[in-house]
């Protein structure tokens, strides 16, 4: 089954020129508020829907206590088959958690799917996936091929706009960063109305 995309990157729609009418929602009441808004639920359901599928996904190989973040973690420390220390792995989470991502790299590294490993200095520990972590990461990749991309694979121009969408995001993460650093040098603002 095919489905059929109503636009291609550069033909985007736009609350004006698909005739939704800004809500009276308190966090939208202008179409860029709206269209703010709908992307932002929109991202928080595909993260419900996202740790789902990795839950099942977890859960077939008989994981069920990895979590999905630790899974991830997993996956950073195979990317390019290079030990990695865990401010790196946070850096390419965009995680600010470091004593977190230590947590689960010791729990990783207890489940024996991580170990350590010496950086050219021998100064610095970092990790590295085991032979069985890299086979869970292979079976989650295989499960992920068959259940997920398989489905993607039927969308009109999926990899187009895939990349599109990637690019917007990576875009809005780096907006929405810059205002949790900007809204550090403020003080609260008074929302309290005169009346």
């Amino acid at each position: 089954m095919t489905v059929n995309a109503k636009w291609a990157p550069g033909e985007e729609p736009t609350l004006a020129n698909t005739g939704s009418a800004v809500t009276g929602w308190h966090l939208a009441l202008t179409s860029l508020e709206a269209a703010t808004t709908e992307f932002e639920w929109a991202m928080l359901r595909w993260r419900e829907a996202f740790d789902r599928y990795n839950r099942q996904a977890l859960n077939m190989l008989g994981l069920a206590t990895v979590s999905i973040p630790e899974m991830s973690i997993l996956h950073i420390v195979r990317l390019h088959d290079r030990a990695k220390p865990a401010s790196m792995i946070a850096n390419l989470l965009n995680r600010d958690d470091v004593q977190n991502i230590q947590y689960s790299l010791r729990k990783l590294m207890g489940l024996k799917l991580i170990q350590k490993a010496k950086d050219g200095s021998g100064k610095n520990s970092n990790v590295e996936v085991t032979d069985k972590g890299r086979q869970v990461c292979d079976e989650v990749a295989n499960i992920r091929r068959q259940l997920l991309i398989e489905q993607i694979a039927q969308l009109e121009n999926g990899e187009a706009r895939l990349l599109f969408t990637a690019k917007t995001v990576s875009m809005m993460i780096g907006l929405y960063d810059e205002a949790g650093r900007v809204s550090t040098g403020y003080m609260a603002l008074d929302t309290s109305s005169d009346e």
